[in-house]
């Protein structure tokens, strides 16, 4: 099966690509280190989002062209950024108190596993592990909404949609939203409910490589994203 998915699954982009289409205008928001940033490039256009990084700058723009980097200029993944007209800079900590006091909308983050309850788990202290949990434990209790971008399965084809996380937890009950390189499914009351899915995939065939039940609505729309 893992092989069958790899030649239909979307690519790292397109699942950023999908989820940057229902981040409000006006929204204020922390992509997290890494492939959650990829977000910020498919920002709609004419859509304004204001972006804050844990290292203390509100309102980011783009990244620049290469050779024009001002390293004084950096988000909390230590890649180039570029301001935004009326972006703020501000102490470490005046950063995190923006966090924990329920100031963003939405915060987007990379999973090793989700748990159909909400639960996150996107740090490891085993081997290549992230050796700590560092400040996407406050920005899963502190957003108001919380999403995650994801491959559905790991490199070795196991689900990282389960029903109970085995590894050490981000957060508990946090997460509405998933984004995966197959579908999208949202988290009410404790379950999966499917959304949308590859056309290429049978619900059958996505169950199989889910590991918690997906419930459905009346509709499940296809998954449909541009090459980018």
């Amino acid at each position: 099966m893992s092989d069958a998915l790899d030649t239909i699954k979307l690519s790292n982009a397109q699942i950023a690509w999908r989820a940057a289409q229902d981040i409000e205008d006006g929204a204020y928001v922390n992509l997290g280190i890494g492939f959650p940033e990829m977000i910020a490039t498919f920002q709609p256009e004419g859509r304004e989002v204001i972006y804050h990084t844990e290292n203390g700058v509100l309102g980011f723009g783009k990244a620049p062209a290469k050779g024009e980097e001002d390293w004084d200029l950096i988000n909390a993944g230590k890649k180039a950024i570029t301001l935004n007209p009326g972006a703020a800079f501000f102490h470490h900590a005046d950063s995190f108190s923006m966090v924990r006091g329920g100031h963003l909308d939405l915060a987007v983050l990379g999973a090793y596993q989700v748990a159909e309850n909400g639960d996150l788990a996107n740090w490891s202290t085993g081997k290549g592990g992230v050796p700590a949990v560092g400040g996407a434990m406050d920005l899963v209790h502190g957003a108001k909404r919380v999403a995650v971008i994801t491959d559905h399965v790991t490199k070795k084809g196991d689900p990282k949609l389960v029903e109970r996380c085995t590894m050490p937890l981000t957060g508990v009950g946090c997460v509405t939203r998933v984004y995966t390189s197959l579908a999208v499914v949202d988290i009410v009351d404790g379950h999966y409910v499917l959304l949308e899915k590859l056309p290429q995939i049978s619900f059958d065939d996505l169950q199989a490589v889910t590991g918690a039940v997906l419930k459905t609505g009346e509709t499940i729309a296809d998954l449909v994203v541009p090459e980018v």
